[in-house]
């Protein structure tokens, strides 16, 4: 029952992010987001574990969407902290997508070729989705290649988020 419910909040924090940007409202979207993150490291069974597993993904995402913002392949709405850095509603996102690693996306581990096509796949019709729910815009460089390096960026990182979680910072 956990893993589905992770799975649920998992896709309502999504909504709550993503429609928070569209509308600029994403404090209590982010915050409430944040309160469930905090209730998953609570009551994961290794709560220091869970914690650097989603503080490296959110390290890891703020990286790559400032990377592919920066380089013109998109721009978010809601640009809050800076318009030099991903927007915060987007680490919330990477957190997220991290505490599906141990709950509803337990069933991929060891199995890192798979990680790398589903997140190829589902990486950017997520980003997609967002944008046509008017979280953001394809940037000057265009859709074509924003799919393309947003692909590259979630073949890699859904499997690295599995290795993570078996090498905890010391």
């Amino acid at each position: 029952m956990a893993k589905f419910w992770n799975f649920v909040l998992f896709q309502a924090g999504w909504f709550a992010c993503v429609i928070g940007a569209a509308n600029h409202q994403v404090f209590w979207a982010v915050l409430a987001t944040l309160g469930y993150l905090a209730f998953h490291v609570w009551r994961s069974s290794s709560p220091l574990l869970e914690f650097q597993l989603l503080a490296k993904a959110v390290i890891a995402g703020v990286i790559a969407d400032t990377l592919i913002a920066n380089l013109g392949f998109l721009s978010f709405q809601d640009a809050w902290p800076s318009v030099y850095l991903s927007p915060v509603w987007m680490w919330a996102l990477w957190a997220l997508v991290a505490s599906t690693v141990n709950g509803s996306l337990s069933w991929l581990k060891g199995k890192p070729i798979l990680g790398a096509f589903l997140g190829a796949i589902f990486g950017p019709i997520s980003y997609e989705a967002g944008i046509q729910m008017g979280a953001g815009a394809w940037g000057p460089n265009g859709q074509l290649g924003g799919l393309v390096v947003i692909a590259i960026i979630w073949a890699i990182a859904l499997p690295l988020f599995f290795y993570w979680n078996q090498t905890p910072i010391e």
